[in-house]
Parts: structure tokens; C-alpha cells; sequence
């Protein structure tokens, strides 16, 4: 089996898992080390825990807890599997909900509920979206736990506290986000678990913090390209893009146009400007 860690964190690591074990193949035991949500993008396998049997399919989703010891199978089917592989730290499992029960439920058959974030955080993960992807896992285990427990999650409102918070943190946000901000740095900052910072925030602004991060850098790249003369790439690099192509990437879906378009327009290129403000919006944003 192939792993590749696409996100690690301090409490969240996201492993992209690969296999082409086959029907001839040896099943062997691992172990769980820390809570598991799997969610499988393709293939079939099946897997023996804690004296059940399950079959899992694209959709599926298997469930591990801390040392609880699990054997994978691949008795009907030869074509190999894939499954995106969130990892919790106990403390973090504990924010979102972790009874016993729940953790040890093995599997979850495929569900619209879940299936929607599987396929949103695989987009993150090949970076087919501007929505993070440690935002993503959390938003995928708390529904877990929510479908599992047959419980409906509501986000308390927000106390003037917490509201105070929240703006505090999106202007932290701003103001470093030239910066590596990720969930679990800006969450210390206002000292909430990772979990509840990230449902207050998007509950008092209506964005999520990575959201606003984003929209941060491409607010001062913006300005700086209507104002400086320095590349582009360096635009890209001192708002705290890591790279040029992702940039271009993130600048064109907000604005319908690549930076020196973007630049050329706010040097009076005056058809290109005429042609952006009658084009209908973009995904009705």
C-alpha cells in the first residue's frame, strides 16, 4: 500500500492511501493509532474489526479507534482501492463528540450527507477548490459523529464574547495573512479548540477562516497590481501565496481574469474593463 500525507498539522493529518492488494494477496493486522475517518474514493475492500465483517465501496467510509486493531481484505476485487484518510488527535476528537460507540462503529455504508464532503475534500486535496483542506476534515468527522449519534448539531448563537472573538480573529487574519496561517494557529490566537473556532467564526461572519484568508491575499494583490510595478510573482509571494501557479489559479476564479489582465485593466485597458462589468457573475457569486 502507498501513503502520501497531504496535510499535517498538530492535530489533523490527512493521508491519501492507494492499494492494489488483490484476492492472492496476504491480509496482514495493523492498528489504529489515533481516530480514524476513511473516507474510500474508489475500489472495493473489505475489512475484519472487533469481531465484524464489513464490505466497503466507493462512498463507504471506515472508522478506527485509538488501538483498536483492524485486517483488510480483497477477496472481490482485484482493481486496487483509494481512500482519503483523516487522522484526529484525541483532543480534537474529544471537541467534535467521541463516545466510545461512535469510534468504534467500523464502518458507515455510503451516505449522501458524507459522500458530498468525501468528494469536496478530494477536491481540496488535488487543490480543485479554494476551500482547505484541515477545514474539510473537521467538517467531515463532525458529520460522522452527527449521522453515527443520530444527533442534530446546532451552532449555539453567538454571545457578544464570542462574537468579539470572532471579529478579533479575522482581523488577526488580516493582518498576517502574508503569513503560514492555518486553522490551528489562528484558533490559538483567540483560544478555542480548532473545532469551535472554526463553527463560530463562519457563524458570526458567514465566511470560514481559510475563506477569509484567501480573500485577504487577493484583496492586497489586487492592490498591489493596480499600484506597484513589481512582477506578478513577486505579488504572489509577498501577499503569502507559496507559488505563482496557485495564485493565477485563485486570482483568476475570483476575478475572471489573470493578474496582468487584471493589471492592464487598472492601467485603463477600457474594452477588457467594459467586458468584465457586463459578463454575469461567476456560480452566481
Amino acid at each position: 500500500m502507498a501513503a502520501h500525507t497531504i496535510l499535517q498539522t498538530g492535530t489533523v493529518r490527512v493521508d491519501d492511501y492507494r492499494c492494489t492488494a488483490g484476492p492472492h494477496d496476504e491480509p496482514f493486522v495493523e492498528r489504529h493509532a489515533c481516530f480514524d475517518v476513511a473516507y474510500v474514493c474508489r475500489g472495493s475492500f473489505g475489512c475484519r474489526s472487533r469481531g465484524r465483517q464489513f464490505e466497503l465501496i466507493a462512498g463507504s467510509v471506515l472508522v478506527g479507534h485509538p488501538g483498536d486493531e483492524y485486517l483488510c481484505t480483497h477477496d472481490h476485487h482485484a482493481g486496487g482501492d483509494e481512500c482519503l484518510s483523516f487522522h484526529l488527535a484525541p483532543e480534537l476528537a474529544e471537541s467534535i463528540g467521541n463516545g466510545r460507540e461512535t469510534w468504534r462503529t467500523g464502518c458507515v455504508p455510503p451516505l449522501p450527507e458524507l459522500m458530498v464532503l468525501g468528494e469536496l475534500a478530494q477536491a481540496a486535496a488535488e487543490d480543485r477548490t479554494d476551500i482547505a483542506l484541515d477545514e474539510l476534515a473537521l467538517a467531515f468527522a463532525a458529520r460522522f459523529v452527527d449521522v453515527v449519534s443520530g444527533r442534530e448539531r446546532r451552532t449555539p448563537d453567538a454571545r457578544g464574547r464570542d462574537r468579539r472573538r470572532a471579529v478579533e480573529a479575522a482581523l488577526w487574519i488580516d493582518a498576517h495573512c502574508h503569513e503560514g496561517v492555518d486553522l490551528e494557529r489562528a484558533a490559538k490566537e483567540v483560544g478555542l479548540s480548532p473545532f469551535h473556532f472554526l463553527r463560530l467564526f463562519a457563524k458570526v461572519l458567514g465566511v470560514t477562516p481559510h475563506q477569509y484568508l484567501v480573500r485577504s491575499r487577493l484583496r492586497r494583490a489586487a492592490r498591489l497590481l493596480c499600484e506597484e510595478e513589481r512582477s506578478v510573482t513577486d505579488v504572489a509571494l509577498d501577499v503569502g501565496f507559496g507559488d505563482l501557479s496557485n495564485f493565477v489559479r485563485t486570482f483568476h476564479r475570483a476575478a475572471g481574469v489573470s493578474p496582468l489582465a487584471f493589471r492592464r485593466a487598472a492601467r485603463g485597458d477600457r474594452p477588457l474593463l467594459r467586458e468584465r462589468l457586463s459578463a454575469p457573475p461567476a456560480g452566481g457569486r
